[in-house]
């Protein structure tokens, strides 16, 4: 195994590894960077092919978390944790007491939180042995529902928004074309958002079902999953998969703007610098999907959704001058993103 070699590897304040015989759990806590406070994020379950494919995925996720946090204006780091393990069959209550056991142990410099393959009951099983736990909803505020999705669509809702005003000089969404690829939880919040500003929506998802609802509630057009990169729309907003902005899609693209909640679109970074030859402006995602974060961060802290709604309209300052900075300076507005967000946590990098 290894994890200072590892190309994810990026300065790591910490790596833990955790196990417990008796529960079967085997699991992998990276603190990336604690500048601004501690580390949050989510405790992802997989079934990795090998231990070193989720080093890889924690080193990676955790860097991640750093430049999300900064971006947003948190109080907070970046961390990761991955459980190996398949979520459909290896859970157990005691399996997650014993990780939050784990994250007991890290001294408080690791908040840990819903992510894929764990949900808000196994969050609580981990809180029966830890406070270092994000998004435990504690009944307090009707208006929290517990579900991250809607702020995170509300975070993608005001950056999009402030794509069209430095784009097309409004934030008025009437009439405007705007294709949704992958209608999950947030997605569909989205749509709904969307709609009521007067949007034009274009639609596709594998689920069927997820598909004719969106028609019969939105009147949106629906299309096939290998249509939608190509469609003719104002705005082209991925929420499904990563990696969906590459070679072979910016060539189809007819779209003036992307911004959406899918985490990792480009699928590498030059494809940011091709968007921008392109004339196309790319809402950096990490940047305007953090609303989520932005939502367990007010929850652990017992501040009310009002609060939590309002830190997330700061998305759009934020957007707005990563957009200025990349027309100024002509560089990709991933690339601009990126080095504000190092501007924020202190990032000090050496000289070549």
């Amino acid at each position: 195994m290894n994890v200072f070699s590892d190309t994810a590897f990026d300065g790591h304040e910490q790596v833990v590894f955790a196990s417990d015989e008796a529960t079967g759990l085997k699991t992998i806590i990276a603190v990336h960077n604690t500048n601004l406070g501690p580390s949050l994020g989510g405790c992802r379950m997989w079934p990795y092919a090998s231990e070193q494919e989720a080093i890889h995925d924690v080193l990676r996720l955790s860097r991640g978390m750093t430049y999300k946090s900064a971006l947003a204006n948190l109080p907070l780091g970046g961390g990761k944790s991955v459980i190996i393990g398949d979520p459909r069959s290896q859970k157990t209550p005691e399996l997650f007491r014993a990780m939050g056991r784990a994250v007991e142990q890290v001294g408080g410099r690791y908040i840990v939180a819903e992510d894929v393959g764990t949900s808000p009951e196994d969050m609580e099983q981990i809180a029966s042995q830890t406070k270092h736990v994000g998004g435990i909803n504690d009944g307090s505020d009707p208006a929290r529902t517990g579900d991250p999705s809607p702020f995170t669509a509300y975070g993608v809702f005001i950056g999009l928004k402030e794509a069209a005003r430095f784009k097309y000089g409004t934030d008025d969404l009437k009439d405007l074309r705007v294709a949704v690829q992958g209608l999950g939880h947030v997605g569909y919040h989205l749509c709904r958002m969307l709609f009521a500003a007067g949007a034009k929506l274009i639609v596709a998802d594998l689920n069927k079902n997820s598909v004719m609802t969106a028609v019969n509630e939105f009147g949106a057009t629906a299309v096939s999953v290998d249509e939608i990169l190509s469609v003719d729309a104002d705005i082209l907003a991925p929420c499904a998969l990563g990696g969906v902005i590459n070679d072979r899609s910016i060539e189809k693209l007819r779209v003036g703007i992307i911004a959406g909640a899918a985490n990792n679109q480009l699928e590498h970074d030059r494809h940011g610098d091709m968007l921008r030859e392109a004339g196309v402006l790319y809402a950096p995602d990490y940047v305007i999907n953090a609303g989520g974060v932005v939502e367990v961060h007010y929850c652990r802290e017992g501040k009310p959704v009002s609060e939590t709604n309002k830190h997330i309209e700061g998305i759009a300052g934020t957007v707005r001058e990563i957009f200025d900075r990349a027309k100024q300076q002509n560089l990709s507005t991933g690339f601009v993103a990126d080095r504000l967000a190092e501007e924020r946590f202190g990032l000090v990098r050496k000289a070549a």
